[in-house]
C-alpha cells in the first residue's frame, strides 16, 4: 500500500467521521479491517494523522477559517474539502511530508471526490499556509 493509498484511506475515515460527527477508535480499527489494511505501517499512518486531527481540531479550523474570504463561514464548505483542508493542514503542521507533496495529494484527492472547483480552491487555501508556514520559518530562524 503506497502512501497515496493510505492517504486516502484516512481521508475516507475522516470523511465518515465528519458526516456522523463522531471520532471512536472502533471506526478506525472497524475500516482497517473491513478494508483488509495488513501493512502495519499503514495501519500507524492511518490511526496516527486521524487521532492527530481529532487532537487539533480546533487549531486546524483555525488555520482553515484564517483563508477563507471574509463572507465565507466553514459551514459553507462542503465536507469533501473541508475533510481535504483538515487532512493535508494536519500533515503540514504535524509531520516532515514536504509541503509540495502534501498539496499535490491533496489536489488529487479534490479532484477524484470533490467537484470542478475543489481542486483550486483546495490549492488556494493550502498555498497560503504554506505561505504562512514558510513565512514563520524565516522568521524563527532569523
Amino acid at each position: 500500500m503506497n502512501m497515496s493509498a493510505i492517504r486516502e484511506s484516512a481521508f475516507q475515515i475522516l470523511f465518515a467521521q465528519e458526516i456522523q460527527q463522531e471520532f471512536s477508535e472502533e471506526q478506525i480499527e472497524r475500516y482497517i479491517t473491513e478494508n483488509k489494511i495488513e501493512n502495519d505501517e499503514a495501519k500507524k499512518y492511518i490511526t496516527k494523522i486521524t487521532k492527530g486531527i481529532n487532537t487539533n481540531k480546533q487549531e486546524i479550523l483555525e488555520k482553515i477559517k484564517k483563508y477563507l474570504k471574509p463572507e465565507w463561514k466553514l459551514d459553507r464548505l462542503s465536507k469533501i474539502n473541508l475533510v481535504i483542508l483538515k487532512l493535508a493542514i494536519y500533515e503540514l503542521n504535524y509531520t516532515d511530508t514536504p509541503f509540495k507533496v502534501v498539496i499535490n495529494e491533496a489536489v488529487e484527492l479534490s479532484k477524484k471526490y470533490g467537484d470542478d472547483t475543489s481542486s483550486v480552491f483546495v490549492n488556494g487555501i493550502l498555498a497560503s499556509v504554506v505561505g504562512e508556514n514558510l513565512d514563520e520559518n524565516r522568521t524563527n530562524n532569523s
